[in-house]
């Protein structure tokens, strides 16, 4: 598959997640958390929660308010794009061990075995294997042509090398922007959601002229729910940022050591 061809499909995945997941999230809000059945009088609006089951607090949830169904998007959209990139790198190591392909790699080159790398790239696929496919194919292509000296074919390995993983890399960070923007903006919101809790909470029982410590508890736990969706956003999306950081990592450094060793291998070549 093609990058542009890739990019595009990325594009419309995106374009179809974002609705989709605000639209469930709605949906779970309204008719889950907002069923009659978790309210005193069956009454939603006006009614207290009731915890029908110990643990779960659906109608206190759903007292959150309009905030509530935003973070649960937010959560839903971290899951979603967490999938997606763990499908989207373990394509891109490939099926094996990418230090285990880059050493035998480095031993059929060793051997002046081009054709037989060239089959371990195909058997490996992945990123790495792609960028040193690319670079083996113009290293066949420039081993022995005459018309230019040694440096001048090194030169373009080298270029040929940097033009693949330039393609490379941008498919291992697609879409990590949106989990780090989920880490930002997930407690942010749940603070949102908190503090118009408190102050809905507050102004209640300042017109209701007595204090009432039960109406009083009740709100500041309708408040703080946005604040555990929030956080639990957060933890979730900056966990899965960090592991998915690391892998690209990993890949980004097997595509450099992959270039190095075609390099090394053709410099040392008479």
């Amino acid at each position: 598959m093609s990058n542009e061809k890739s990019g595009k499909m990325n594009s419309l995945f995106v374009a179809i997640v974002f609705p989709l997941v605000l639209i469930i999230s709605v949906s779970i809000y309204m008719f889950v958390l907002g069923d009659p059945s978790n309210f005193q009088n069956n009454d939603p609006i006006n009614g207290h929660p009731i915890d029908i089951n110990p643990g779960k607090l659906y109608g206190t949830i759903y007292k959150g308010g309009f905030i509530v169904p935003i973070l649960i998007s937010v959560n839903l959209i971290v899951i979603v794009f967490a999938v997606e990139r763990f499908i989207t790198l373990a394509r891109a190591k490939g099926k094996g061990r990418i230090d285990s392909f880059i050493i035998e790699v480095r031993r059929h080159l060793a051997n002046d075995d081009v054709e037989k790398a060239v089959e371990v790239c195909d058997e490996q696929k992945g990123s790495v294997a792609s960028v040193m496919r690319s670079g083996m194919e113009k290293y066949k292509t420039v081993l022995y042509d005459a018309a230019h000296d040694k440096e001048t074919r090194l030169q373009a390995v080298k270029q040929e090398l940097e033009e693949a993983t330039a393609l490379e890399l941008p498919m291992l960070t697609k879409n990590m922007v949106i989990l780090s923007t989920c880490a930002s903006i997930s407690t942010l919101l749940g603070l949102i959601g908190t503090v118009l809790g408190m102050i809905r909470a507050f102004s209640a029982l300042a017109t209701s002229g007595t204090p009432d410590a039960t109406a009083l508890s009740t709100g500041i736990s309708e408040a703080l729910i946005n604040t555990a969706f929030g956080i639990t956003g957060s933890c979730i999306a900056i966990i899965f940022f960090n592991y998915f950081s690391n892998r690209i990592d990993a890949i980004t450094h097997g595509i450099d050591e992959a270039g190095f060793s075609i390099s090394k291998t053709l410099a040392l070549h008479k």
